[in-house]
């Protein structure tokens, strides 16, 4: 995707050494321009057409518009409410026809003194403006390849070009221009189909200074060459892309939301380490039935989990496609000790350049990853992917995938992997006020606000669900959407049929990350897709408060060993002097279970219980370092979950926060009871794929570029692994130094310590427990509750108090007692009102797989509950 730059245009001024002219003016609509600095009432917007020349005596600029003193609308307010505070201009009515030509070539907005005198000059942001001026007719344009009667069509939007052509099979073709709408098109043969293609898009890119023609992919990409090279004809609905069977594919009965179960899975990790897999690393592992991963989905499918979430899945920019051209450590891995550095030293030489990462990265929203094909050069990715999905399918999963349209590869024009910010410069990404790119998303951040990145979002989207299957979407860094841009997802979803797309859209669940950051924060310019925005819409996002009390502290904890609910605070302290002293220990423990309380009810807001203060209060009241604990309108608001792909796998946090001397076995049963409070709470629920296995990444806190050696899943235990390292990968070294040296020191102990090394008998018994209480939920009604009044009716927590037993939390759930035994020693818990009540522990505990769970009593004369310690026992009335 290279780049073919003409000469310096007149009055152009080339871009800084250190990044693009700023652009302090922003033209929001055509009848409005905003300008940051402006300081005289005299300003004008300067324009010159790119193709003429000083000695056709054009000078600076070929045009102007004047600009007059204004305010904004009401309107112009609540759409952009971070201007609200500049200095604001109208355009002048006899200027506002020029708009259209002034946005293709340079623009400036100037200040001059009445002697013509220039005295302030600044670049222009524009998305307003075009989308004022296109967006509207542009946002129903059909983009990318679409086929009619086995013709294609290709179109870009592209309303700043001066022209846009084709390069087909390396030749080009010239396309026409809409002038209503941007989009440029041409329509090819049927010789065109399978052809490879990229667009020629001469513009004026004012991060260069110059006219530019740019050699660029298709943003509505259906299919790629390898490493994304060039985009490739292909109609999705060839029936040639089709696998046996994909037309008639029968999915598993879907479930709502707030009833989903969720495994969080990276499609590499699943399989690369599993010998049994015929196809290692890629879609056609999931074809593999008789794999140990997949027979350990099957199960947990066979439990009740509904959904395995697959971390990105997309074309992204980080991983060579090539397997030829995907590097490995030299090092003797397996040979190193399990408290080494040089495993993350060798892993990290190569990890720019390996066949590893979690691909949080995107380059082409639409089209799936080539490195997880068999062939990256074609369309055998399509085909594997459905594959992949009609694989999940077969065992009772339905298949959810991780989509990041908040944030680019890269933007500007010199990066190769900047695809849309060369299409339309300026255009897809947020602005900041001086026209950098935001990066508060780790990369540079999309503006779904603006009228054709939320196209995108939605097509794309749309284009997961009909073309492939898919039968969720996790939306990553939500937060950093419009809510209004969330929604629209799901009005689009709802609109497709079995009969009319081969989908039900209904049935497609949608999650994210609603956090609340960056230059977004706090609607600033727009409602926010925020945990608290998002309730009562059906789209959920992840609960971090019951997250953060279940593992202790935050993930930010200077010192990783803060300690919460499961892993032993005040009830089993360690040394950590971040934890306090005991009597600030139980003070945090008791309001922890608060937090988790709050979790347990689907994180409502208006769910009213006694805290252990002794008051009445609202899950809203219930202080979450500063905020509202609970958020949710509606079981179905709020994810539960205790760990997922970022930070620490949950057994490696326990393993910082569990004092150092606790036995495996002790660890596991911890393990057991923070994943059940996820599992056992009202709403959905996700855990990271193996955590029911102890899954350990050697302690490796962001594990995104840390390579197959840190993070693959390993399904099947042998005992001490011919690695050295533990059967659940515990002990590989210390992790990567970019973002965990300075807990080495915490680590390096952990990783030799044997009671930190568990067997295959103790890792069974850990999954079969889990599988246990996902039984539980699947098959009790009173966790599908739907209304706040019904759980509010439901559930209770019957000795929630001031005299409440530290580390113990009692739940009653309809004909359900659930006791969360975190303490290490055996609990009883007596409910006066269920004196006389025929209780007994559930049968799929008193007949199930963890005999120290089928140690858990009932007395019901007393309406006694005796429960052994690290254990959660569920006992239900006869």
């Amino acid at each position: 995707m290279a780049a073919v730059v003409l000469p310096p245009q007149p009055g152009a001024r080339a871009a800084s050494a250190n990044g693009p002219v700023p652009a302090a003016a922003q033209w929001i609509d055509r009848t409005t321009v905003v300008w940051k600095d402006a300081r005289h009432a005299d300003a004008q917007l300067e324009f010159g057409d790119p193709a003429q020349r000083p000695e056709a005596g054009q000078g600076r600029a070929s045009g102007r518009i004047r600009l007059t003193p204004g305010t904004l609308t009401p309107a112009e307010r609540a759409t952009y409410p971070h201007l609200s505070g500049y200095p604001a201009f109208t355009v002048d009515p006899r200027d506002r026809a020029l708009a259209p030509a002034a946005l293709r070539g340079r623009l400036v907005a100037t200040q001059r003194t009445a002697d013509g005198r220039q005295t302030a000059t600044t670049g222009v942001q524009i998305p307003g403006v075009l989308d004022d001026l296109y967006g509207t007719r542009a946002q129903h344009a059909s983009l990318g390849p679409v086929f009619h009667a086995g013709r294609p069509t290709l179109s870009v939007w592209a309303p700043t070009a001066r022209t846009v052509a084709l390069e087909l099979d390396g030749r080009p073709v010239p396309m026409r221009r809409d002038d209503a709408t941007g989009v440029w098109s041409v329509r090819g043969e049927r010789t065109w189909t399978g052809k490879p293609y990229r667009y020629l898009v001469t513009v004026w890119a004012p991060a260069a200074g110059r006219t530019v023609t740019n050699k660029v992919t298709d943003p509505y990409s259906t299919a790629l060459t390898t490493d994304s090279a060039r985009s490739l004809v292909v109609d999705l609905a060839d029936p040639h892309l089709a696998p046996a069977g994909w037309a008639t594919l029968r999915k598993p009965a879907p479930v709502p939301l707030r009833r989903a179960r969720i495994q969080e899975l990276h499609i590499r990790d699943f399989s690369v380490e599993d010998r049994t897999s015929r196809h290692p690393g890629q879609y056609l592992a999931f074809t593999d039935t008789r794999s140990a991963g997949m027979q350990h989905l099957k199960s947990l499918a066979a439990a009740g989990t509904s959904h395995v979430h697959l971390l990105p899945a997309f074309d992204f920019s980080s991983v060579p496609e090539r397997r030829a051209d995907q590097q490995r450590p030299d090092c003797d891995l397996p040979a190193l000790p399990a408290d080494s550095e040089r495993q993350q030293e060798c892993v990290a030489k190569v990890a720019a350049h390996d066949a590893y990462n979690w691909g949080y990265d995107p380059l082409h929203y639409s089209v799936p990853e080539g490195s997880y094909a068999s062939d990256p050069s074609g369309t055998a990715r399509t085909v594997e992917f459905r594959r992949m999905v009609q694989g999940l399918n077969g065992i009772g999963l339905r298949t959810v995938m991780d989509v990041v349209y908040n944030h680019t590869a890269a933007s500007g024009q010199d990066d190769p992997h900047s695809i849309l910010d060369r299409i339309v410069p300026g255009y897809y990404h947020r602005l900041l006020d001086d026209g950098a790119v935001a990066t508060s998303t780790c990369c540079s951040g999309t503006a779904p606000e603006h009228t054709m990145m939320g196209k995108l979002v939605v097509d794309s989207v749309v284009t997961w669900a009909r073309q492939y299957k898919v039968d969720g979407f996790r939306f990553d860094l939500m937060g950093h959407h419009p809510k209004a841009d969330i929604l629209a997802v799901r009005k689009a979803l709802d609109a497709l049929t079995p009969a009319r797309d081969g989908v039900d859209g209904r049935s497609v669940i949608l999650y994210g990350e609603g956090w609340n950051f960056g230059e977004a924060a706090n609607d600033a310019r727009f409602v926010q897709a925020t945990q608290r925005n998002m309730a009562g819409t059906g789209i959920a996002t992840f609960n971090d408060r019951a997250r953060d009390a279940i593992r202790g502290g935050t993930p930010f904890d200077a010192d990783p060993r803060v300690q919460g609910f499961a892993s032993g605070l005040y009830t089993d302290p360690n040394s950590s002097p971040a934890n306090g002293d005991p009597a600030a220990q139980r003070s945090r423990l008791l309001h922890y279970q608060d937090l988790i309380k709050v979790g347990l009810t689907g994180n409502l807001a208006d769910y009213t219980f006694t805290d252990t203060t002794d008051r009445r209060v609202k899950g809203s009241q219930v202080d979450y370092n500063g905020a509202p604990a609970g958020y949710a309108a509606a079981p179905g608001d709020a994810l539960a979950y205790a760990d997922a792909h970022d930070n620490e796998t949950l057994y490696d946090a326990l393993a910082y926060k569990l004092p150092p001397g606790t036995s495996a076995a002790d660890r596991a049963r911890m393990q057991v009871v923070a994943l059940a409070t996820a599992a056992l709470s009202q709403g959905p629920a996700l855990s990271q794929a193996g955590s029911d296995l102890l899954r350990s990444k050697s302690l490796d806190r962001n594990s995104f570029n840390s390579g197959d050696w840190f993070n693959a899943v390993h399904w099947t235990c042998t005992g001490e692994r011919r690695d050295g390292a533990a059967a659940n990968g515990f002990g590989r070294g210390l992790p990567p130094a970019a973002d965990n040296k300075e807990r080495w020191p915490y680590a390096k102990p952990l990783l030799t310590n044997p009671s930190l090394r568990p067997d295959c008998a103790t890792i069974a018994a850990t999954s079969a427990a889990y599988r246990d209480l996902l039984r539980i939920h699947a098959t009790e009604p009173a966790f599908d509750l739907a209304t706040t009044a019904r759980v509010q009716s439901a559930l209770s927590f019957p000795l929630s108090g001031k005299d409440e037993t530290p580390g113990v939390i009692t739940m009653r759930l309809a004909d359900l007692v659930i006791v969360f035994n975190a303490t290490p020693q055996r609990q009883t818990q007596t409910l006066p009102g269920l004196k006389g009540r025929p209780y007994a522990l559930h049968p799929l505990q008193a007949h199930g797989a963890d005999p120290t769970a089928a140690a858990a009593t009932c007395t019901p004369a007393s309406g006694t509950f005796t429960v052994p310690a690290r254990t959660v026992a569920v006992f239900r009335q006869g």
